[in-house]
């Protein structure tokens, strides 16, 4: 059995079934369905004044007058005396005091430190005992004018 005639076959089944289906191949008119359809004036239905549903909460009706109220109170709080003290906080900076805190804490710190390193280098110039160039070049000449004095004293 070729193709062809396989599907020629199964065409011929499917028509019989179509046929058995629908009852002994009388073709009938297909029957339109639709809510809006008449069938008697085969158009579309005229509605009714029953078939209107009127509806009693609709949100146009509950909003209705709602701008008025909001503009009405709107005029009425822009037409209060405005109290600029109640408004401003009792510091004008107080904000910036609190962002800055954390940061200010870590150079306070870091301030700290480099105050105490400066009186050390300072004492330690002043003995003679320091690291830097500066400081000792300093020591050195503080030690030949105390000697210098010294001298003049002796003599």
């Amino acid at each position: 059995m070729s193709l062809a005639e396989a599907a020629d076959a199964r065409k011929a089944r499917l028509l019989a079934l179509k046929k058995r289906r629908d009852g002994d191949g009388a073709v009938e008119e297909p029957i339109i369905k639709h809510r809006t359809f008449d069938p008697e004036s085969r158009g579309l239905k005229k509605h009714s004044a029953q078939d209107d549903i009127v509806m009693e909460d609709t949100v146009e009706k509950k909003v209705d007058g709602l701008a008025e109220q909001i503009i009405a109170e709107d005029a009425e709080r822009r037409a209060q005396e405005l109290d600029l003290f109640n408004i401003a906080p009792k510091r004008a900076n107080w904000d910036l005091k609190r962002d800055m805190e954390k940061k200010l804490a870590k150079l306070d710190r870091e301030t700290q430190q480099a105050i105490h390193t400066l009186i050390r280098q300072r004492l330690a110039a002043e003995k003679g005992q320091s690291d830097d160039l500066v400081g000792a070049m300093n020591a050195q000449e503080t030690a030949r004018q105390q000697e210098a004095s010294d001298s003049e004293d002796e003599d």
